[in-house]
């Protein structure tokens, strides 16, 4: 069980989406998001993570959402494209927000295959935005960005909703690029691992395991 941290006063207006829509193709296809790791799902640890962190969670994904019934959670898929890429997904939850949440101003996006993420993530990039313009605060950790990992201002949702309906570019910086933005490092995990380890292919998914064991020994 994860413990909550000290929350930071702005997170009662944060919803979190998490991006759980990818085609996995270098894990074979499917939904690795649902694949076993430590006796539970992938998407069950990232939930453990995020929950302590904010309390509006919902789920990003394309095709059946039954699949995903026993999380209980709000399944929204990509509102435009074919399996648009994470944009789309970012665009889900901004979407969500502005329709069904008015009270939300900010969406944080978090990857369906990154389980160790910082247990300090929503605080961490709350803490780096003014409350006065809308700025987007991504994710790096050892000089490296994650953009897909990201607090964005729900006041982007038209801008961002334009950009992918007239064709622009579907990567994430391009779209970043528009907008005044921020980075936010984070450090290491209990495990030692970089936080933002993703298992994108079967032998992360051993690694993740091995990881995840240190965690519950």
């Amino acid at each position: 069980m994860i413990k909550a941290h000290k929350r930071h006063p702005d997170e009662n207006s944060v919803l979190a989406c998490i991006l759980a829509g990818g085609q996995s193709r270098r894990m074979g296809g499917g939904d690795k998001t649902l694949i076993d790791i430590g006796g539970k799902s992938m998407l069950a640890h990232i939930i453990d993570r995020l929950s302590p962190q904010t309390e509006r969670i919902i789920l990003n994904a394309n095709g059946d959402p039954s699949r995903f019934a026993d999380f209980g959670f709000p399944v929204v898929a990509d509102p435009v494209g074919d399996y648009a890429g994470p944009l789309a997904g970012i665009l889900a939850g901004l979407t969500y927000a502005r329709d069904h949440a008015p009270q939300v101003r900010y969406v944080v996006s978090v990857a369906g295959d990154t389980p160790f993420f910082p247990k300090t993530l929503v605080s961490g990039l709350l803490s780096a935005v003014p409350a006065a313009r809308p700025v987007i605060a991504l994710a790096s950790s050892h000089d490296r960005l994650h953009p897909v990992f990201g607090l964005w201002p729900v006041a982007l949702a038209e801008d961002l909703h334009n950009w992918l309906s007239s064709g622009q570019s579907g990567k994430v910086l391009a779209f970043v690029d528009r907008h005044e933005s921020v980075e936010v490092a984070f450090e290491d995990d209990e495990t030692g691992m970089d936080p933002f380890f993703n298992a994108n292919r079967p032998e992360d998914l051993e690694t993740a395991r091995r990881a995840m064991d240190l965690i519950s020994g």
